[in-house]
């Protein structure tokens, strides 16, 4: 092999290295997050949206319920009631009798799919208190899609996520606890996007008499 040739050897090598560090550095990932299973992925904190008073009231919301007490996980951490704007506790609001709450996101597919199945369940005789928490997305956002929904049970936006940090919820949505009437959180096991009000209510009473 001549020189010449061997430079020109040399040279294509140090391109085809150059190229193959620029490609790896293209694919890298840029989230800081390493991988990982995208279905359970967080999703980008929205931007803050006014929201409309009259939207508020399209959405025909049950007010969001108040007291003193309950959970002791939950002392102390603020909501915004869904329904006018205001903050609740949520220790107080889910004391003195059981409750469902419901974690759920406008961009989840299966949290759209099972509301209509609370709601229903909610209105039955005998159900007990419904409460959904709305995480990762805007409160204007939320309010259209229970509009377009029909539901009406009382909901509260976890903007900073200290709700489902304190019930250590994990990503994967929709979850769903019950709280008891002496305060206990339980989540319901195993986790499942609900198809009818029969479903909710099954999960319930398998849920409070797992004490």
């Amino acid at each position: 092999m001549s020189v010449r040739d061997f430079r020109r050897e040399i040279q294509w090598t140090v391109v085809v290295v150059v190229l193959a560090v620029l490609a790896a550095i293209a694919l890298w990932p840029r989230d800081g997050s390493g991988g990982g299973d995208p279905g359970s992925a967080a999703a980008p904190a929205p931007a803050a949206q006014p929201v409309d008073p009259q939207q508020r009231a399209a959405a025909d919301l049950e007010a969001c319920p108040t007291g003193s007490g309950g959970p002791a996980e939950l002392a102390g951490i603020t909501a915004t009631c869904l329904a006018d704007g205001a903050p609740v506790q949520l220790g107080g609001a889910l004391a003195g009798e059981p409750t469902l709450i419901n974690f759920w996101a406008t961009w989840c597919p299966p949290c759209r799919a099972e509301m209509p199945a609370l709601e229903a369940y909610s209105k039955q005789p005998g159900a007990i208190r419904v409460l959904g928490v709305q995480v990762e997305s805007g409160q204007a956002d939320g309010l259209e899609l229970l509009r377009q929904l029909g539901v009406h049970y009382p909901n509260v936006h976890d903007g900073d996520n200290r709700v489902r940090a304190a019930v250590r919820a994990p990503k994967t949505l929709p979850v769903s606890y019950v709280v008891t009437a002496s305060g206990e959180v339980r989540r319901i096991d195993p986790p499942v996007a609900f198809e009818s009000a029969q479903q909710v209510r099954d999960a319930v009473e398998r849920t409070l008499g797992a004490g």
